[in-house]
């Protein structure tokens, strides 16, 4: 039986400072769509839905929607909303937790979030990404003719992710394979972490030797690392050698699972580095220094922080490392700006 939806729910992300909640479905019903009522129900049976988790989070509401043709019926009590491992389908697996005598309204989507009557209860299932869980609706008494039940959506069913528990004969059956043409619409909410967005980048340097000698090589050691929390995916080293050098040759070497856009290259730096949480990367550029000079050689080093990222400490994000003639001491090394 079709039906026109008029009271669906927009239902919307919510975010807290440390949580977003993510609604997951199969099916794709949306304000005044259509969708069928399934009314061949009777007492006992379950209708389900396999659904994957998003994150690694907890299911903290399951959804249901419930529907008569005129949409007015008064509100009934059924058995049992389960939700279950995924088991091997089409029959569930060990069931994870269960609201008993759920309370249903006609016309509208049916939220739970709560174990007991009460609200005393919180609903919280951990669930781990990628894997599927079960979520079940089983009928304490057969709906009536015209009355509500549960519905599916109007664009057919998915293989694998819809069944019912059928009396008789008492067993589990692909709802696809019982002629339901749609998906379930039974849902989950699922609270996962915010992705953390902050990631504190620092560069340092070295030279060796701490003095340099006009006409011999002279060796910067350059370290870019992330402190976390996040992931610095295309981060940029921008290192543009002094004139006073030439012929600068240079090794990137990654730890920590970090990763170097090129493990080698000659003169100036511009590269894309990527850098987990608490890895580093090193280069080491070798150059000769120019037979004429004299004074101070100064080398400034700078990371970039990739677009979508928030770096903490800006200060630590460019290294300047001034090298002295030998035979003069070294008065500025290492200075950050």
């Amino acid at each position: 039986m079709k039906l026109k939806v008029f009271t669906l729910s927009i239902i919307a992300v919510f975010q807290t400072a440390s949580a977003v909640e993510v609604t997951v479905q199969n099916d794709s019903l949306t304000d005044f769509g259509q969708g069928s009522i399934q009314s061949g129900f009777v007492a006992g049976e379950v209708g389900a839905t396999w659904l994957t988790a998003p994150c690694d989070g907890d299911i903290v509401a399951a959804q249901v929607f419930w529907r008569s043709v005129s949409g007015g019926s008064s509100p009934i009590i059924h058995a049992e909303i389960s939700i279950s491992e995924a088991g091997v389908f089409p029959e569930p697996g060990t069931q994870l937790e269960a609201i008993v005598g759920p309370v249903l309204n006609d016309g509208v989507f049916n939220e739970y979030r709560f174990l007991d009557e009460n609200s005393i209860i919180p609903l919280i299932v951990p669930v781990t990404e990628g894997e599927e869980y079960v979520l079940g609706f089983e009928f304490d008494s057969t709906p009536i003719t015209g009355g509500p039940s549960l519905v599916t959506d109007a664009d057919g069913c998915q293989v694998g992710k819809n069944a019912i528990f059928a009396t008789p004969p008492n067993i589990w059956i692909d709802s696809c394979a019982l002629g339901v043409t749609g998906d379930f619409v039974i849902r989950a909410v699922v609270e996962c972490p915010v992705v953390a967005n902050e990631a504190d980048l620092m560069v340092s340097q070295s030279s060796n030797p701490n003095n340099y000698t006009a006409g011999q090589d002279l060796t910067y050691q350059i370290t870019v690392s992330n402190a976390g929390p996040a992931v610095a995916s295309a981060a940029t080293l921008v290192d543009f050698f002094p004139a006073s050098l030439s012929n600068v040759d240079w090794l990137c070497t990654p730890s920590g699972g970090a990763s170097c856009g090129a493990a080698t290259g000659s003169g100036n730096i511009t590269l894309s580095i990527n850098l987990p949480a608490n890895s580093d990367v090193v280069f080491e550029a070798v150059g000769n220094v120019l037979p004429a000079t004299t004074g101070i050689i100064s080398n400034t080093a700078q990371v970039v922080v990739p677009v979508g990222l928030t770096d903490p400490n800006m200060a630590n994000n460019s290294s300047t490392l001034e090298v002295l003639e030998n035979g003069t001491d070294l008065i500025f090394a290492d200075g950050f700006q």
